[in-house]
């Protein structure tokens, strides 16, 4: 791999994996990520879809096809005039079922819902189950999900103008919500949120919202998903410390 250059998957062709993820299962690698293999217009693609590349050393990647297609039916929630981005799949021990979530919103980003789809198989096809806003009708942008320990799942998204980041935990089948969630990183204006535990310990790595301008990665930490999260400096700062900016990550 070198920095600047396309990363091509088996076939030679540019891989389609944007605001991806990946997901690890039976020792093989899963990239999920947009599908944005189409002319841009007025600062914009149509939406084609999701796609799957699978790999087992994360260097060669093979093309899976798309997991979730665009819908040509008029006024669907998937058609090539929507926005679907941050596809991110879990896989469910308790259904066998593996289920994508991702941000579904409109051209002027003012619908704000999430997007749900389940298969029983990595690289699908995945079943569109439609789309829904945590806690009733709070916004859902930029988002993720974190499957811990013991089962429980959750799904952290960019809400209320942007400027929150909700956690909202997810049901015994990772399709839908139990309706607990709670609002952290309130007046911070971060998105592209990405969990990670370490240690008994849970770290959110987060974004300013800048659009395509770089920003400063900021990292919060807490002992529980339900604590206070701490938020700290950006932890690619390679200085070896960690500054705390006091106060700012309780709502």
């Amino acid at each position: 791999m070198k920095n600047g250059t396309c990363w091509l998957d088996q076939d030679g062709k540019r891989i389609q994996a944007h605001g991806g993820c990946i997901l690890f299962h039976k020792g093989i690698f899963y990239w999920y990520g947009e599908d944005k293999g189409t002319k841009t217009r007025d600062g914009r693609v149509d939406f084609l879809g999701f796609s799957c590349y699978s790999s087992r050393n994360l260097l060669e990647w093979k093309n899976e096809g798309r997991i979730l297609s665009a819908v040509s039916k008029p006024g669907h929630e998937l058609g090539p005039d929507r926005v679907g981005e941050r596809p991110s799949v879990l896989w469910n021990p308790k259904t066998e079922r593996f289920v994508l979530w991702f941000h579904l919103d409109s051209a002027d980003y003012s619908y704000a819902r999430l997007g749900v789809a389940d298969s029983d198989s990595p690289t699908g096809p995945f079943r569109y189950l439609g789309s829904v806003r945590p806690g009733g009708m709070r916004e859902s942008r930029d988002m993720t999900v974190f499957a811990d320990e013991g089962g429980l799942a959750y799904l952290i998204s960019s809400s209320d103008g942007n400027s929150t980041l909700l956690i909202s935990e997810l049901d015994h089948s990772y399709t839908g919500f139990t309706g607990r969630e709670k609002s952290i990183l309130c007046g911070q204006y971060r998105e592209a949120p990405a969990v990670i535990k370490e240690g008994g310990r849970y770290y959110l790595l987060t974004s300013g919202c800048t659009g395509w301008d770089p920003n400063p990665m900021l990292c919060a930490e807490a002992e529980s998903i339900w604590g206070r999260w701490r938020l700290t400096d950006n932890p690619c700062r390679g200085e070896g410390r960690r500054k705390t900016f006091g106060g700012q990550a309780a709502c």
